[in-house]
């Protein structure tokens, strides 16, 4: 028997900003809120138990120290990366420079509450 992730959660201190971001980011809807300001988002057709995770945005006021120890990679699926990072600008996202040597053929960004995350270069086919 093996498990698997069926959701992500994220400490932050604007879950709706977040939860909004991360939503035009994946194609996400919202799927619920909770008494304490949660915010869950997921996939349109499947939502929580799916084969993609859901992604908790939850209120948190600790001040976080230095780079997070887990961070979210992303591909494209209908689009080339150039398209995408582009798409990810205008959505928000920062470029971040966390040591790459400008030949990788990944893109580091930051969300708008400045949690790091990859754009790969490979497109994948969409679920």
């Amino acid at each position: 028997m093996a498990c698997r992730i069926s959701e992500l959660v994220l400490d932050c201190a604007d879950p709706e900003r977040l939860a909004a971001f991360w939503s035009e980011v994946l194609g996400y809807v919202e799927l619920g809120r909770e008494d304490d300001g949660s915010i869950e988002i997921g996939p349109p057709d499947a939502g929580f138990g799916g084969p993609q995770p859901t992604l908790v945005l939850s209120p948190g006021s600790e001040p976080r120290a230095g780079k997070l120890p887990l961070h979210i990679d992303v591909n494209a699926t209908d689009r080339d990366q150039d398209a995408e990072l582009e798409r990810l600008l205008a959505l928000g996202a920062k470029p971040v420079d966390v040591g790459q040597t400008g030949t990788e053929n990944w893109h580091v960004l930051a969300d708008p509450e400045g949690n790091e995350f990859c754009l790969l270069h490979a497109r994948l086919r969409p679920l």
